[in-house]
């Protein structure tokens, strides 16, 4: 299968779960995904990055050796929603090494207090954080009085997500 090919014939969910089978926890074909995402135009980053999300929360490890290559990613000037949704998306799955969280707490915690993050964004953000709040308890402290914040001023979804975090951060006491 020519992956490029195959993602730009057709955007949508079944292509791109037809892809992402493909690929399975096969590391070399995922490595070609990565290729395409770090280095394809918008339109490739943008569609192959579900397919990523897709992979990895099947086969966690697969993403291991590519994270900090992809934090950088989104990290990018002007990068599409998309590629900031699927990604966090993803870290919500995977391990994410100690040399690696502080910079995904702090790019987290700017998304969730951004007026211009997409909410999905913000929702995962808060279970990336949770997550890294469990080898870090000092952070709950900080995760927690942020989603205070914004709680009263949130839609259904967030305020859905927050409380789901919320319970989860008095839990790991």
């Amino acid at each position: 299968m020519n992956i490029e090919t195959e993602i730009l014939k057709e955007h949508s969910k079944q292509q791109s779960m037809k892809i992402a089978s493909w690929i399975g926890g096969n590391k070399d074909r995922f490595a070609e995904l990565m290729e395409l995402f770090l280095n394809g135009d918008y339109r490739i980053t943008q569609r192959s990055v579900w397919i990523i999300s897709l992979c990895v929360e099947q086969y966690p490890s697969l993403a291991t050796p590519w994270l900090r290559k992809m934090i950088k990613k989104t990290q990018e000037a002007d990068v599409h929603d998309a590629v900031k949704r699927n990604a966090v998306r993803l870290l919500q799955f995977v391990d994410i090494p100690r040399s690696l969280q502080g910079t995904v707490a702090n790019l987290c915690f700017a998304f969730l207090q951004s007026a211009d993050t997409p909410i999905a964004v913000k929702a995962f953000s808060m279970t990336v954080l949770a997550n890294i709040a469990k080898q870090e308890p000092d952070l709950k402290y900080e995760l927690k009085a942020v989603i205070d914040l914004m709680l009263p001023y949130s839609g259904a979804g967030i305020q859905s997500r927050g409380k789901k975090v919320l319970s989860q951060l008095a839990k790991n006491k």
